[in-house]
């Protein structure tokens, strides 16, 4: 049998990313983990990734990131985001129930009436 040797010129930006796909990758083919869900949630995205996650643009990602507005790393020129930080990022934006509101600031009242 003969071996295919195969030589190509690549970016170190674009390699980076073949390497964090293909890790990722076996990551989520990997059946012997007894904990998939945090192996999942731990992932790094591409700024394509995390586009297509979040449901914005690339355009818009690039927009919250330069605002400080949305947990990224930058390495070089790239930005990788990890999947469980906009998880997060997205839960923190969730807006209260009136029950909510309204729970908050009974409890604010009964304390301000010990107090005073």
């Amino acid at each position: 049998m003969q071996k295919t040797i195969l030589i190509i010129s690549l970016p170190i930006e674009d390699l980076q990313t073949v390497i964090i796909d293909c890790v990722n990758s076996c990551l989520k083919n990997n059946k012997h983990t007894g904990n998939q869900d945090l192996l999942e949630s731990d992932q790094l995205l591409t700024i394509q990734q995390a586009a297509e996650l979040l449901k914005l643009s690339v355009p818009t990602i690039y927009g919250l990131v330069s605002k400080s507005e949305l947990p990224v790393n930058k390495r070089g020129k790239r930005l990788y985001f990890s999947k469980q930080e906009l998880t997060d990022w997205v839960k923190q934006g969730r807006k209260k129930t009136q029950v909510e509101i309204q729970a908050e600031a009974d409890t604010y009242i009964h304390t301000k009436k010990r107090r005073g």
